[in-house]
């Protein structure tokens, strides 16, 4: 069941690679960085993740990436998602992140799952949205 909205980032794809991918079709790594709030604090995010195209079409990834508070907090999170690409380039996400910080305003994250939407438009911006899985 999807709970509160824990939060929300806009940003940009820095920089992106292809990967080699023994198993089977393409796969590419992409790097980001982005801009929000997590538990309503001010905050800077950086991630990279890969996602490889399975024979259906559709996109399978795992990522990770590390979380700065303006006053100093510090959080990383790992997730996985299945996505799909859309016209023009551009793709859509969705899946679950794990959460890990010592910072007593996002320590409680240590125990939730966080169900996400992430979107990344033809020109590489983009936004994303994590809300509590209950």
């Amino acid at each position: 069941m999807q709970g509160d909205k824990i939060a929300e980032t806009s940003g940009k794809v820095t920089s992106q690679r292809v990967l080699p991918n023994p198993g089977g079709g393409p796969k590419m790594e992409s790097s980001f960085t982005a801009t929000g709030k997590l538990l309503g604090v001010d905050e800077t995010e950086t991630g990279t993740y890969w996602a490889a195209v399975r024979p259906d079409g559709t996109l399978f990834g795992e990522g990770q990436g590390i979380i700065m508070g303006k006053e100093g907090d510090v959080a990383t999170w790992v997730g996985q998602g299945v996505g799909t690409m859309k016209k023009g380039g551009a793709v859509s996400y969705r899946g679950a992140v794990y959460y890990q910080s010592s910072s007593s305003r996002w320590s409680r994250l240590n125990s939730v799952a966080g169900v996400f939407e992430y979107e990344v438009d033809a020109q590489g911006n983009t936004r994303a949205q994590v809300w509590e899985s209950k």
